[in-house]
């Protein structure tokens, strides 16, 4: 196979080879064109954990790490990405108290900040819920979020949150209280209204815009790779086909490629993107 002309990054992705495709889905994703992918690790429960102490959540994060040394075998660069996902709070509710399960939702972002530290991650996840709770819950999942930044701080790393369809004016605040650069916030399935960094679905409407504005952003699939969920939330080839629909279409040039997938990736995550 050739040697790719630019840097096409996926700036969220799972693999999951128990409950999905696996390693044909990386395989797909670097077919397509794919070259460098963030692995985010899933919520517990979906790979049959329970957690009790933060520690626990280790079995989460080893798992994530074990999928990313698979799939960097298939050519795709990974770096993995690790946290707590912020649907976990209702999980969690249903066996102990609100904050029991907050205290160890952070217990587990703990866990995770060490993973960064040691170089075994490049970045965290947390967030809130996406889904209307009532304000107690949603008070809870904001301390989460509001240690997660505090980590990203320590940990001088991005931060993906996941939480409610819209600009989350409010974490700018929150972020700057923590000390983390606005820009290292990544919006995870953002839309263009949004004042932190926008990773964007590679089908977003708002995309032309933002590159004849020159602003940055990234690119990502939220593949699930779950068998229950084929295709769930768009395949793993969407960002490649995507990135060569709009560069085809004359929306993108390999400059915009260039910046992007590979210099605005440096910026916000603080890794290399080479080609091989």
């Amino acid at each position: 196979m050739k040697s790719p002309a630019f840097p096409i990054t996926d700036d969220h992705i799972h693999i999951d080879p128990e409950n999905g495709r696996g390693l044909e889905a990386a395989k797909d994703f670097f077919r397509a064109g794919g070259t460098h992918m963030f692995l985010v690790s899933k919520p517990s429960w979906s790979l049959g954990i329970h957690p009790v102490t933060g520690s626990d959540y280790s079995c989460v994060f080893d798992e994530t790490i074990r999928i990313a040394a698979l799939v960097a075998e298939t050519g795709v660069v990974v770096f993995p990405v690790l946290g707590v996902h912020p649907a976990e709070i209702g999980r969690l509710t249903e066996r102990m108290s609100l904050q029991e399960a907050a205290d160890l939702m952070i217990a587990g972002l703990d866990c995770a900040a060490q993973y960064v530290r040691e170089g075994k991650a490049v970045a965290l996840k947390s967030g809130r819920p996406h889904y209307p709770v009532d304000a107690e819950v949603l008070s809870a999942s904001n301390r989460v979020l509001a240690h997660a930044l505090v980590l990203a701080a320590e940990c001088s790393c991005a931060l993906q949150i996941h939480a409610e369809t819209g600009p989350c004016e409010d974490v700018i605040f929150m972020a700057k209280a923590a000390g983390v650069p606005v820009e290292r916030v990544v919006k995870h399935y953002a839309t263009p209204d949004t004042p932190l960094h926008p990773s964007f679905l590679a089908k977003s409407d708002g995309i032309p815009d933002f590159i004849r504005n020159g602003r940055p952003f990234t690119l990502e699939s939220d593949y699930m790779d779950e068998n229950s969920r084929p295709g769930a939330v768009i395949g793993p080839k969407s960002v490649p086909r995507y990135t060569k629909k709009l560069l085809e279409d004359g929306i993108f040039t390999e400059d915009d490629c260039y910046r992007i997938h590979g210099e605005t990736v440096r910026n916000v995550y603080g890794v290399e993107i080479n080609l091989r």
